[in-house]
Formats: C-alpha cells, sequence, structure tokens
C-alpha cells in the first residue's frame, strides 16, 4: 500500500513516515499545499494523509481540487482543533475521516487501516488463496496458520498481487506500489523481488506467474492429477 503524507512540521512528518513505514506502508511525504496538488496530479495513491493548514495552500483547496478531478483516493485530515467548525470544513471538502493532534499512533494506523479496508471492499477481514491467507486487519499474511515473514517490498508487492489475485499486475504497477518519490524506480528490481518471494511460497499451494507483455498473477497451483 502507498500514502501520501502531506505535513509542514518536520519532527511530526518524520515521526509519521517512520511509523507509516514500520508497519509495510510505502510513504511519500511533502510539505505544502502546492506540493500535493501537483504529486496528486501524477501519482496514484492507497490513501493521503493531508494537514489542515499547510503553507502556499490549504489542505482543504487540496482536497477540493482533489475531488473536483473525480478523485477518489480516501483522505484522511490532520488538524490541530476538534472544533465543530473543523470537523465541517473536512467532511465538506470530502474528506473521508480526520484525527485530532496530538494523536497516538494505534489510533492513526487503525483509522488508516479501516479506510483502506472500506475502499477496497473487503468486510470479511481476510482474504484467501489456496493455503495463504492475508488478514486485512493487521496486513499480515499467514501460511499454514503462521506469520509468513516477509521485507517491507516483497510485502508490497505479494499484497498488490492478492488483492488483485486471478487478475494480471503489469510490472510498472507493482513498482509504482513499492517506489516513493525519493527513489530511483528499476523496473528490473520487480524480478528480484518476484524470485524472493517465490522461495517464500515454494511451500504453499500458490503460485506466481509470468504472463509475458502482461505482467504477474498469483494463484493457486492446479491440482496434480492422481
Amino acid at each position: 500500500m502507498k500514502l501520501l503524507l502531506v505535513e509542514d512540521n518536520a519532527e511530526l512528518a518524520h515521526w509519521i513516515v517512520n511509523l507509516l513505514r514500520a508497519e509495510n506502508f510505502t510513504v511519500d511525504c511533502v510539505v505544502d499545499g502546492e506540493a500535493a496538488d501537483s504529486v496528486l496530479l501524477t501519482q496514484s495513491y492507497d490513501l493521503v494523509l493531508l494537514d489542515m493548514r499547510l503553507p502556499r495552500l490549504s489542505g482543504k483547496d487540496v482536497l477540493s481540487r482533489l475531488r473536483r478531478r473525480r478523485n477518489n483516493v480516501p483522505v484522511l485530515m490532520l488538524t490541530a482543533h476538534g472544533s465543530i467548525d473543523d470537523k465541517v470544513a473536512c467532511f465538506g471538502a470530502g474528506a473521508d475521516d480526520y484525527v485530532v493532534k496530538p494523536f497516538d499512533s494505534r489510533e492513526l494506523v487503525a483509522r488508516i487501516k479501516a479506510l483502506i479496508r472500506r475502499q477496497t471492499g473487503e468486510k470479511s477481514g481476510w482474504l484467501t488463496c489456496g493455503d495463504l491467507q492475508y488478514v486485512c486487519d493487521t496486513r499480515e499474511f499467514r501460511h499454514k496458520d503462521a506469520p509468513l515473514t516477509l521485507r517491507r517490498r516483497e510485502h508490497s508487492i505479494l499484497e498488490a498481487l492478492m488483492l488483485r489475485q486471478g487478475r494480471a499486475v503489469p510490472k510498472h504497477a507493482l513498482l509504482e506500489r513499492i517506489c516513493s518519490l525519493s527513489d530511483e524506480p528499476s523496473v528490473d528490481a520487480i524480478d528480484i523481488y518476484i524470485h524472493r518471494l517465490r522461495k517464500h511460497l515454494a511451500e504453499s499451494s500458490v503460485q506466481i506467474t509470468t504472463l509475458r507483455g502482461l505482467g504477474y498473477i498469483l494463484r493457486a497451483k492446479e491440482p496434480v492429477p492422481a
């Protein structure tokens, strides 16, 4: 999952970025409204964390522009005041939720996961493909009731494949999932991560198949004829 954080307080932004990366999110961070508006024109995100009061362009104006472009990415507003006026302004501009500063890390992560779960439409709490499970609430992979330990980028790629299991996911879409604005993207890197994931899944009943010219697909292995 890839998130955009728009926050001009450098210390708070650093803390949030580290918190979310520890939760296996890919995170981009910009410090003003104009930069956020520019990035949102070219990049795709699973969720935006948007400060209400920003330099150059307010969070409310960034959100209004986003919604006028019919971009329905979930937006979690960060506001310093929990007043009724602020809440009304957030929702009136098209926000999906908000948190009031200072907030607890657990609350922030829980609200982010709830918004993403709502966006994907997954209500059962988990997904399965063969004997591989994906727990939506914790974003944890499990195989035979044991956690599947993955590095952050491996996790992001497998997550993208799991959420679209049975359908081909292009290389460029996977690359976008794992690369932040500060990274040097390399399509060849996807092959390396897919190779590692295949090793992790070697004992499972699922496989990642390469579809030439289309990308990769995650699906259950065909049963071996008796």
